[in-house]
């Protein structure tokens, strides 16, 4: 008989940020995106599941708008990539297509809520580079937390946040959690 862990308690410490700032953040990193990439003729935007979908997904319409152009976006699943889960198993089966759209030759934005150690981005670019070769591969996240584990820098960031090993960031979106903000919780044991 295995015993599992009980959940933590988390503890709200407070409100990093609020709607609003998610929106203006949001408008800002799409600005960003369109000058460093000189326009969005050769971008997909792929978001990696869960919270990274609705960011790749607001992120193309803000760019969209900027540009008049449409920009393709795409959903990357990682749970067979993990390097934190059992390895017993084969590697994933990678059906053509289904992130959404050819990724070869593409300057690809990968996009995350959080990133902490960098273990989810290793896995995601695994598994984006299984879907084909892109041209680029450049990261944006909401919050960058710190305490990284592997060398990966993001070089789009909404906000930087310098939190403890027993603080965690909860980003809240409406697609996902019915509600549009970012917290910040401590364990408490």
């Amino acid at each position: 008989m295995s015993e599992s862990k009980p959940k933590p308690t988390l503890r709200e410490k407070g409100r990093l940020m609020s709607a609003s700032e998610i929106e203006r953040t949001l408008v800002r990193l799409a600005h960003e995106i369109v000058e460093k990439n000189n326009g969005a003729a050769n971008l997909g935007l792929v978001g990696i599941k869960r919270r990274g979908v609705p960011l790749a997904e607001r992120l193309a319409k803000l760019i969209g708008a900027i540009e008049k152009t449409t920009v393709d976006t795409g959903v990357l699943d990682i749970s067979f990539y993990r390097d934190d889960l059992s390895t017993s198993g084969l590697r994933p089966t990678v059906t053509p297509g289904a992130i959404g759209f050819d990724v070869n030759d593409r300057d690809i934005i990968l996009m995350d809520d959080v990133l902490y150690t960098g273990r989810t981005i290793r896995a995601a670019l695994d598994a984006l580079f299984d879907h084909g070769r892109p041209r680029s591969v450049q990261l944006l996240v909401l919050i960058d937390r710190g305490w990284r584990e592997l060398p990966i820098e993001a070089q789009f960031i909404g906000r930087k946040v310098q939190t403890t090993d027993r603080e965690i960031i909860e980003v809240k979106f409406n697609e996902v959690d019915q509600q549009e903000q970012v917290l910040l919780v401590e364990r408490v044991d």
